[in-house]
């Protein structure tokens, strides 16, 4: 096997394996994107809840613990804590936005 050759086929492998990289990325972005839908159904209940009993749109203690439990998991997961709890307090950003249009 001549150099070149070996070299083709190290690139070939590279590629081979970027494309299963890529593809497993695929299918976690679809995870995300289905897991978010599902989680924001649920927040959508609960604002609904909140405007049919009058209840204040955003709950800090609630909010507080969820980034506390959410920084334990990340650490847990090997996943950078900041960034996980800036991810949290952007969906909880959203959530309290729909509840107060719930509200109106």
């Amino acid at each position: 096997m001549t150099k070149e050759t070996a070299m083709t086929d190290v690139v070939a492998r590279a590629a081979e394996v970027l494309r299963d990289h890529r593809a497993s990325i695929d299918r976690l972005d679809a995870i995300l994107v289905y897991t978010l839908a599902e989680r924001f159904k649920h927040t959508q209940a609960v604002g609904r809840l909140k405007a049919q009993y009058e209840l204040p749109p955003s709950d800090p203690n609630r909010e507080a613990h969820q980034i506390e439990r959410l920084e334990r998991l990340s650490q847990e997961a090997d996943l950078d804590p900041e960034f996980a709890r800036k991810f949290l307090a952007f969906i909880i950003s959203e959530v309290i936005r729909h509840h107060e249009k719930l509200q109106k």
